[in-house]
């Protein structure tokens, strides 16, 4: 016959076991929450700490099937970005970039929306407004955008064109990509002083055709394609 204390050993086993159950899954959670926090850092831009074009894609998805009246997304663009680069640096013109992309990346958010880094000196939002409220709301938003930046002792006075589409002037099944064409076109179409600031896409806009892929007028498009 077994000793008695070699009964009892078996359950002491399994208690040191189940209590171990806890702590290994606490530590695969911890790597879990971990390797999330690595991912989302490395698909936002290091320079402004904005998402990218992807997230902005799929906010502005989410937000059409949900809220789509009051959905406007809108494309920044700074104005003069190689003139400051080539006189004073690549650092300050980063640093501009830098400003801009907070201070669209606070505006968005205290809107309840996302902004992003679409490249270079281009930035894009996703958010709800009353219609109502487009203007004044891009009008401030300008202002904001364009306060001066303090760069080591030189003042930087940015000038940024925005363009603006909302989800509403266009067909129902229009999804982000053409949203965001028209609001880049709209942008351009403030940029080049053909409409004044605040002017929302319309349809021609969105439906704009591309060269290589590219709104006109952008670099390269004047290429022949072959």
């Amino acid at each position: 016959m077994p000793a008695p204390g070699a009964l009892r050993q078996p359950s002491r086993t399994l208690v040191i076991a189940a209590a171990a159950v806890p702590l290994a899954l606490a530590a695969l959670l911890a790597d879990d929450m971990r390797v999330r926090r690595q991912l989302d850092a490395a698909r936002k831009d290091p320079l402004t700490g904005l998402p990218g074009r992807d997230a902005l894609k799929d906010r502005t998805e989410r937000l059409a099937r949900t809220h789509r009246e009051q959905l406007h997304v809108l494309v920044a663009d700074a104005d003069g970005l190689k003139a400051v680069n080539d006189s004073l640096g690549h650092a300050a013109g980063d640093a501009l970039i830098a400003a801009i992309g907070h201070r669209i990346g606070a505006w968005a958010a205290a809107r309840g929306g996302l902004a992003a880094r679409l490249g270079g000196d281009e930035f894009g939002a996703a958010l709800l407004l009353p219609p109502t409220a487009t203007l004044r709301e891009i009008t401030a938003l300008r202002e904001q955008l364009e306060q001066p930046v303090d760069h080591h002792g030189h003042i930087l006075r940015p000038a940024v064109s925005i363009g603006t589409a909302r989800a509403v002037d266009l067909p129902e099944a229009v999804g982000a990509s053409r949203l965001l064409r028209g609001a880049d076109m709209a942008m351009y179409r403030v940029k080049t002083r053909k409409k004044p600031c605040g002017y929302t896409a319309t349809r021609q806009d969105a439906y704009t055709p591309t060269v290589h892929g590219r709104r006109p007028g952008r670099p390269g498009t004047h290429l022949p394609v072959g």
